[in-house]
């Protein structure tokens, strides 16, 4: 058994969150429940593509930012538009591919060939790939790359 885990503080819907972010990835799987004496969860444990999280029922003293996010690289635009969708539904959509989901946590939804775009070798491609980035909520990486094809 993995010894770390990244612990998400919830108020008091992390049994709810967890159950959601389930619906959006394939690759979630709940290990464990420990609940309260009234039946609510105080902890799940999840795995989500092989990563532990903790989702604690924390209650309103601290909360999630975007300090720390879950980054996502994906492998096409389709699944950066699926993922988009679903988490960004009742959040918050932020810059450059970023997002808080209806439940506080913060994602970065980000097609998995923008960091070699934005760290091309030539630095005029790569400047235009960052300028194309900046003005973006959900990244469209068409128009990344036809920025760092132009002349």
């Amino acid at each position: 058994m993995d010894r770390l885990a990244t612990c998400l503080w919830f108020a008091d819907d992390a049994e709810t969150a967890v159950r959601y972010y389930a619906t959006v990835f394939s690759g979630l799987r709940v290990l464990e429940t420990s609940r309260r004496p009234d039946g609510v969860a105080l902890v799940v444990l999840f795995e989500l593509d092989g990563q532990r999280y903790m989702a604690l029922n924390g209650g309103p003293s601290y909360h999630l930012t975007p300090a720390a996010s879950i980054y996502v690289p994906c492998a096409d635009q389709a699944e950066v538009d699926r993922l988009w969708a679903a988490l960004s539904d009742g959040g918050t959509e932020l810059q450059c591919g970023w997002l808080t989901d209806a439940y506080g946590l913060t994602w970065q939804i980000v097609p998995a060939e923008l960091p070699a775009l934005l760290t091309d070798s030539d630095p005029e491609r790569a400047e235009r790939a960052q300028q194309a980035l900046l003005p973006m909520r959900r990244i469209d990486i068409q128009v990344i790359r036809d920025a760092v094809a132009r002349q």
